[in-house]
């Protein structure tokens, strides 16, 4: 049986040159754990599978891409991950290990993370996220990879701190206690967000968010 969705395959950038392969993982699972903890969204959260590889399943793209953005946020420096995003029908064969994924939307998924890799190895350095549908209309998906270029792009040039400010204000957290937290002034947070970019960020999370509703 088979039934429509977001199959999601992350796999960890430069896993192999980690020195402590171990304490990244722990990491991803503690960020994939605050998130789903933080806003559930998820159909199936992220789970490790094989060598570096996590796989999850989303009912919705826009879920999808809120969750992601919230996990690119919430790792912490030195450890990334790389998302492909596959829109399709979503099935399982039964297996002696378990149910194995299977399906166009996991084939899509795969595609899409190898382009991501590619588009991270050849032109865009800051590209981790990208969407493939399989058998479905090619505009929104289109639009969407769009979007996510331009995300990932805000993403990739922030610091630790600043992806943790901005964590807490996309979930609604107010500038003062983000700065009692963070032990500086609210004036310096509101600098560290302004200049980041994060307001477009977050308003680009509310609009994923309203679409749900």
């Amino acid at each position: 049986m088979s039934s429509r969705g977001v199959a999601v395959i992350a796999d960890i950038v430069g896993s192999r040159a980690l020195v402590d392969r171990a304490a990244a993982q722990r990491a991803i699972d503690d960020a994939v754990l605050r998130v789903e903890n933080d806003l559930p969204l998820a159909r199936r959260a992220l789970l490790p599978t094989v060598g570096d590889e996590l796989q999850g399943v989303y009912d919705r793209l826009d879920d999808a891409m809120a969750s992601l953005l919230l996990l690119r946020l919430a790792l912490p420096d030195g450890v990334e991950c790389r998302y492909g995003l596959g829109v399709g029908a979503l099935g399982e064969v039964p297996s002696r290990a378990g149910a194995l994924a299977e399906g166009p939307g996991w084939w899509a998924a795969r595609d899409a993370v190898d382009h991501v890799h590619a588009l991270q190895a050849r032109s865009i350095p800051a590209a981790r996220t990208w969407i493939v549908a399989a058998g479905a209309d090619d505009e929104p998906v289109a639009l969407a990879n769009a979007y996510l270029l331009a995300r990932d792009q805000i993403v990739g040039g922030m610091t630790a701190r600043t992806r943790r400010l901005a964590y807490g204000r996309l979930l609604g957290r107010t500038q003062a206690d983000l700065a009692r937290e963070e032990r500086i002034t609210q004036s310096a947070v509101s600098q560290a967000l302004a200049s980041a970019g994060v307001g477009a960020l977050a308003e680009g999370f509310r609009a994923l968010q309203r679409t749900a509703d």
